[in-house]
């Protein structure tokens, strides 16, 4: 793990902290490195029912990538290919909640959306600033912010870089909810034990179904919805689901 990157597991939730605030919380490859291992753990690990991302301090989430080490990879194929923290986000299969405590700038955005869930404090601010510099995002920002602002939303924001404020972050559905920021940690922890109440396999069922229906004609998408449906039906948790109703009582799911 990277100095700057802090993982820990407590009750079933897991949570990356992104630990460069003075550096508003920018990426390096060596945090890169290590928010794919705190990914690969929560996949293996039976034990990590959700996670949650956010940054330390009270002014970023995270600012993207460290600008100063871009100039570092020795071709631009090299730059392409490199060791991308979204891509490790996106192939997390547990739910993933964005605490997003200030900027999410760039590759921050990036992070954010390739999160399940994003809440946001009410000093958040959202922006593709790429188009500044002379380039566009490449972590999923397109397709991320015309997914969730829609297409005329998106376009004002990669066409512009310019700041969204978390209230009309919230009114395009780019977050769920805006908190005062004592309250931002408190409520993200709050939706986690949720979920992590919930069947496991059925809640990482669930994402792969959110996921497929992006990319499948509708019909297909229920035919899909339908099978992933009688694979979560035949686990034990499902059993168990059943038998705690008719017993009224709360169920215990083992992720089985």
């Amino acid at each position: 793990m990277s100095a700057n990157l802090r993982f820990t597991i407590a009750d079933h939730i897991a949570t990356i902290t992104l630990d460069r605030p003075e550096k508003l919380n920018a990426m390096t490859p060596d945090m890169a490195a290590a928010l794919v291992e705190a990914v690969t753990t929560c996949n293996t690990s039976n034990d990590v029912r959700v996670v949650i991302v956010t940054g330390v301090g009270d002014k970023a989430f995270s600012v993207g990538s460290d600008i100063t080490t871009l100039d570092a990879y020795a071709t631009p194929w090299d730059f392409r290919n490199r060791q991308d923290y979204c891509d490790a986000l996106r192939a997390c299969r547990k739910p993933v909640i964005a605490a997003i405590n200030g900027y999410a700038l760039g590759g921050g955005l990036e992070t954010a959306m390739a999160c399940d869930i994003r809440i946001a404090s009410e000093n958040a601010r959202f922006a593709a600033p790429e188009i500044k510099l002379g380039w566009i995002g490449g972590g999923g920002m397109a397709v991320g912010l015309s997914h969730s602002v829609g297409m005329s939303n998106a376009a004002l924001m990669l066409y512009t870089g310019e700041m969204v404020d978390a209230t009309r972050a919230a009114a395009w559905g780019l977050v769920s909810e805006v908190t005062p920021p004592e309250d931002l940690l408190p409520r993200a922890h709050e939706i986690a034990a949720q979920i992590a109440a919930r069947a496991p396999i059925a809640a990482e069922t669930a994402k792969l179904n959110l996921r497929a229906v992006h990319q499948m004609p509708y019909e297909k998408a229920i035919e899909y919805e339908r099978d992933l449906q009688a694979i979560c039906f035949a686990t034990a948790d499902a059993a168990e689901g059943r038998t705690a109703f008719a017993e009224r009582r709360a169920p215990i799911f083992e992720r089985r």
